[in-house]
């Protein structure tokens, strides 16, 4: 053992007292302190150019992954250099797949982040990705990368004219997941960009941002098998299933996505908008693929297939005109003046601040009824998804001092009841 060890160390030295690995190591220090220098000279750029929307996410991107990348850059260029003068640079040749193995892992995690929100899914995914880079980078600087994959690549079978093989299937699904994760990514990109526009309306944002991400990950799909070398045109058999699939089961998701392609190329509900489904009350909250989420006024959200928005009747508060007219009803005693409490209602109507100048409110005597004299008082406010049981109850508390105040009887409901005279009805007993 302790032979070993000597040659060992005997080795060590030898290595140190070659000039090529002093060379190496300066070259290597060297690379590093301009990859640093570049990277703080595009750092203090971006500071002082910052922009908005693409060119911003696009300049940190860049920024993030320019440290090991150029680093890379820079090694291949010192083993160019060593190769020309017919120098030693295993060195070199060893350190450079690390730097690019870094700057994969920083640009894969980077995106991942931006392409998916935030959950307990991506960050366990995160040292994933790391394992598996800095597996293959072990295995190519080992020298069993290649065989693996040839191993690989024997365990196949042939169904008609495609030949499919484990090595083929793994490419697939790393090209799949890279694929998808770049097509989510430049849609969130897009969803965010059109955000930013004003002249653009809210449906048409939503419209835009639903197809762009559908037609992005059929492009990255189709991309994907392209680029393991299965033929497109096998799909068919493919197509067939998934049409017998819609026709027996997914029937009723198909409806949902399309009818929300229909709701937003018809504008007919809008992000932002109040809307009434049945017993659901509340404003749109966001436009999803299969559903729309209705927020009430308790917070709690609601989720709305797309197809009952399509088939059942909607109330839309804010279709053409947000301005809702609210009315309070009260009822005044026959010996009170009523012209005298209609103007206290128009006084009172001034008590809630939602209440709108324009159109003005209005009071109106709509009938003698069996208690008393019927008043309505009816307003206008410009805020639906609040509510209106806040602006009666300023209203009604306002109307009750001043009714209070002015001596005016609100009737309680009464019934008078006339007994005529007469003869009771004999009785069993007599």
């Amino acid at each position: 053992m302790t032979g070993k060890l000597l040659v060992w160390w005997q080795q060590v030295v030898a290595q140190i007292q070659q000039a090529e690995l002093w060379y190496q190591l300066v070259a290597i220090a060297c690379c590093i302190v301009l990859a640093v220098a570049i990277n703080r000279l595009v750092g203090r750029f971006l500071i002082d150019n910052g922009g908005d929307g693409l060119r911003h996410l696009a300049m940190r991107s860049s920024h993030r992954i320019l440290l090991p990348f150029s680093l890379a850059a820079l090694l291949t260029a010192s083993s160019e250099m060593f190769s020309l003068y017919q120098l030693s640079h295993n060195l070199l040749l060893l350190l450079t797949p690390i730097a690019l193995a870094l700057g994969v892992i920083r640009l894969l995690v980077y995106i991942l982040r931006k392409a998916f929100l935030s959950s307990p899914l991506v960050k366990s995914a995160e040292p994933v990705i790391s394992i598996i880079i800095w597996l293959l980078v072990v295995l190519h600087l080992a020298g069993w990368l290649a065989p693996i994959m040839r191993l690989m690549d024997a365990l196949a079978f042939t169904l008609g004219e495609s030949r499919f093989s484990l090595l083929s299937a793994v490419k697939l699904t790393l090209v799949i997941i890279l694929a998808f994760t770049l097509a989510l990514w430049l849609a969130e990109l897009l969803n965010q960009q059109m955000k930013k526009a004003k002249h653009i309306s809210p449906s048409m944002q939503v419209g835009f941002s639903k197809f762009s991400k559908f037609l992005l990950i059929t492009i990255a799909f189709l991309i994907a098998l392209n680029a393991v070398g299965i033929n497109l045109s096998s799909l068919a058999v493919f197509g067939g299933a998934l049409g017998v699939g819609l026709g027996f089961g997914l029937q009723r998701i198909a409806s949902n996505f399309i009818s929300g392609f229909i709701l937003v190329l018809d504008r007919s509900i809008k992000p932002g908008d109040v809307i009434s489904v049945g017993q659901n009350f509340g404003w749109v909250h966001e436009l999803k693929a299969r559903y729309v989420v209705v927020r009430n006024r308790e917070g709690v959200d609601t989720l709305i297939p797309n197809e009952n928005l399509i088939t059942s009747e909607v109330i839309n508060w804010s279709y053409e005109d947000r301005n809702v007219r609210v009315k309070i009803v009260v009822q005044v005693s026959y010996e009170d003046n009523p012209e005298q409490a209609m103007e206290l209602m128009l006084l009172c109507a001034k008590k809630s601040t939602r209440v709108l100048d324009t159109p003005e409110p209005t009071v109106m005597l709509k009938s003698f009824a069996d208690s008393g004299i019927e008043l309505e008082l009816r307003v206008w406010i410009a805020d639906p998804e609040y509510g209106a049981d806040t602006v009666r109850s300023d209203i009604n508390v306002a109307i009750w001092r001043a009714f209070h105040q002015a001596k005016i009887t609100i009737p309680y409901p009464q019934c008078d009841l006339h007994i005529k005279s007469g003869q009771l009805p004999p009785t069993s007993e007599q």
